[in-house]
């Protein structure tokens, strides 16, 4: 979709008179690692998402969102509370079963102070203390929280009354992540050797249920009944869908929907990584340097995010149903994104555009002008301040900015860990990345996105680049350093003692 047909698809919605009631309502819809790219309204030839495009075109599409943290539950934790992972503590996936840690409000935990009806249904991955104010038991993803049910095991459960588990056909593997049967794509761990050693992030397949009852389906329809419930109003909703998260499966007819032969491979699949900050972990990542592979790879991960537009499509209808849509923010984003074979990686846990840009769009009639285009960078971590702007609620200060008014040019991105990049600053046409203290032996970079939007090209690579860049990298690093101070980050003295190497 070019930018003409975006604007032209804006249309779409019709005028309404704007005679909105006191409170306005709230759906949040989140994926789990969809990258930008994987939109057809991001340029995607090949996979065709028609409702998020249509609900981008219905209001504002940020063209260049970036995730506070390329990990699940740091980034999720940020879009909750506003604050980045030195704000809230929150460094790692392991502070999910952390009951008592106190790192909100939420922007939830605010609304329902307000008299919102709040429910979050789906994958919750932050730091449990703060979904106590929902008016569901909300399921925990990952590690075991006590007295919280498990996200598996209620799908597993509800598999077990709609999809009953079946012996295996010849061919067949058992996925341990649903208890069903599935058919390994080449990419799978167990494709040659069934008895292999595998996690959940080296699962690719066709998994045998009925679109109806898969993880998606049965996410979406818990909103659709929410919605039923709380169409009153005011209230304030999440629907967190777990794919495109690994497992890496399709559900019919979603396997082989997009061919591999039809897959054109990413432009820095072949990217040799010479002065790469990641070019130890790529090595490591054999099986995302074989072509067909990567292909595969795609193909699934495609099918999984047309999976989920098809699912949002209903929500959204069931909206417009209940005659909710013109008094109701609608936010849709993802945690992080995925490499999926762009510069011979998978998974995230890095700064490259595959596994830090995110989706973000944001409708609300007679609010939010239809067909606009944010090319500013922004962060989902400024979700927390520019939803309680918009439905009228005082928000605490927090490092995130309301997108409603003005906020400075630059966006950070962070992770913990020794000798790996930790901070990422971006500007709309400039990034660096570096790392936290002098003694780290991570390597930094520079990256002109406006020239090199792939980035293949460090432009810290080289004692001559870094020489002819080293005003511009200057720069980035003062926006960084003028974040840690906004942060109170104890790091901003040591980043600052840091050369780029």
């Amino acid at each position: 979709m070019n930018r003409r047909q975006f604007i032209s698809s804006a249309m779409a919605l019709p005028a309404a008179a704007w005679s909105a009631p006191a409170k306005p309502n709230l759906l949040i819809i989140m994926t789990d690692q969809q990258r930008w790219s994987a939109l057809s309204c991001a340029g995607n030839g090949i996979l065709k998402t028609p409702n998020l495009d249509r609900l981008a075109s219905q209001g504002t599409l940020y063209l260049n969102a970036i995730t506070p943290c390329p990990v699940c539950v740091p980034a999720r934790t940020s879009i909750l509370t506003g604050e980045s992972m030195h704000g809230t503590g929150v460094t790692g996936n392991d502070a999910a079963a952390d009951t008592e840690l106190d790192c909100g409000p939420s922007f939830d935990n605010l609304l329902a102070a307000c008299g919102y009806s709040t429910e979050y249904h789906g994958k919750y991955h932050a730091p449990y203390r703060m979904a106590r104010t929902y008016l569901n038991q909300v399921p925990y993803a990952g590690k075991r929280v006590p007295g919280a049910p498990s996200h598996r095991q209620q799908y597993l459960d509800y598999l077990d009354q709609h999809a009953p588990a079946r012996r295996l056909k010849p061919g067949e593997l058992m996925s341990k992540d649903f208890d069903r049967p599935y058919t390994p794509a080449r990419l799978d761990a167990r494709f040659k050797d069934p008895n292999a050693e595998f996690g959940q992030g080296e699962v690719f397949g066709w998994l045998h249920v009925p679109k109806e009852h898969s993880l998606s389906a049965y996410t979406v329809d818990e909103a659709i009944h929410s919605l039923d419930r709380l169409k009153g109003g005011p209230f304030s909703l999440t629907c967190s869908i777990g794919p495109p998260h690994p497992p890496f499966l399709n559900v019919s007819p979603y396997w082989g929907m997009y061919p591999d032969r039809d897959i054109p491979l990413p432009k820095n699949f072949e990217h040799d990584m010479t002065h790469s900050p990641y070019r130890e972990r790529a090595t490591r990542m054999a099986p995302y340097h074989i072509r067909d592979n990567v292909r595969c790879g795609l193909s699934i991960y495609y099918g999984m995010v047309k999976e989920v537009d098809d699912n949002v499509g209903r929500l959204l209808r069931r909206l417009d149903e209940h005659g909710l849509t013109n008094n109701t923010l609608v936010v849709f984003t993802s945690d992080h994104g995925e490499m999926m074979g762009s510069h011979g990686m998978g998974s995230k846990m890095v700064f490259y555009e595959e596994s830090v840009h995110v989706p973000l769009m944001m409708r609300f009639p007679g609010r939010i002008q239809p067909g606009t285009l944010v090319e500013a960078p922004v962060s989902t971590m400024d979700l927390f301040a520019t939803i309680l702007d918009y439905l009228g609620v005082d928000a605490p200060r927090r490092e995130g900015y309301s997108l409603r008014g003005p906020s400075p040019d630059f966006r950070v991105s962070a992770w913990a860990g020794e000798n790996v990049p930790n901070f990422m600053v971006r500007t709309r046409d400039w990034k660096l990345i570096m790392a936290k203290n002098p003694a780290s032996r991570a390597r930094d970079a520079l990256f002109h996105l406006k020239e090199d939007p792939y980035e293949m090209s460090n432009l810290l690579g080289e004692a001559g680049d870094r020489a002819r860049y080293g005003t511009q990298a200057d720069e980035m690093k003062e926006r960084l350093l003028t974040w840690l101070d906004r942060a109170g980050s104890p790091l901003r003295a040591a980043v600052k003692e840091r050369r780029f190497a």
